[in-house]
């Protein structure tokens, strides 16, 4: 009777049981393609940028990211295109960690300006929102703001506003 009761038990366990949901892959790597208004930082004009960006996962839904952003924006003293590289790492917090992924975060940058004769360092923070949005188990789109205080010795605090939209692999 024993035998016959964790028979019938095992069966319907297995019968009984709900499909299996896919686990989301909490490590990224990704491209982005945005706009950077310098709002004058650095004397220079808003411009396109390159990102490449990675996100791993620590847990209690925050992750740890890193975007670095390559931009050739226009000093308009010159008038010529400068380079301007600016690294950041970060931490952020995902409001839900499902197919859609709404987060806020803060980052901290810094960001180079080569010209041809000289070259400018700034240190930066800010906060930053955004939207995943897994389009495969282990493919994400998505977009994010935001917003950089920029400081640099001598100068007065200047700003930056960027938009982007990217992709991302999980694994």
């Amino acid at each position: 009777m024993r035998t016959l009761l964790c028979t019938l038990g095992l069966l319907s366990a297995l019968f009984g049981a709900l499909p299996a949901q896919a686990q989301f892959d909490n490590h990224s790597l990704g491209v982005s393609l945005g706009y950077m208004n310098f709002q004058k930082t650095a004397g220079l004009e808003g411009g396109m940028f390159l990102g490449l960006e990675g996100s791993y996962y620590i847990e209690g839904g925050f992750d740890f990211v890193s975007l670095t952003k390559l931009s050739f924006p226009k000093d308009p003293i010159t008038n010529k295109r400068v380079v301007g590289v600016a690294p950041s790492a970060g931490i952020r917090y995902l409001f839900l960690e499902e197919s859609i992924r709404p987060y806020a975060g803060a980052d901290l940058s810094y960001l180079f300006v080569f010209r041809s004769d000289t070259t400018a360092q700034y240190v930066g923070i800010g906060p930053n929102v955004g939207l995943d949005l897994f389009v495969t188990d282990s493919v994400s789109v998505g977009v994010r703001g935001q917003y950089i205080f920029y400081i640099a010795l001598n100068e007065e605090t200047q700003q930056s506003l960027a938009f982007s939209a990217g992709a991302a692999a999980y694994f």
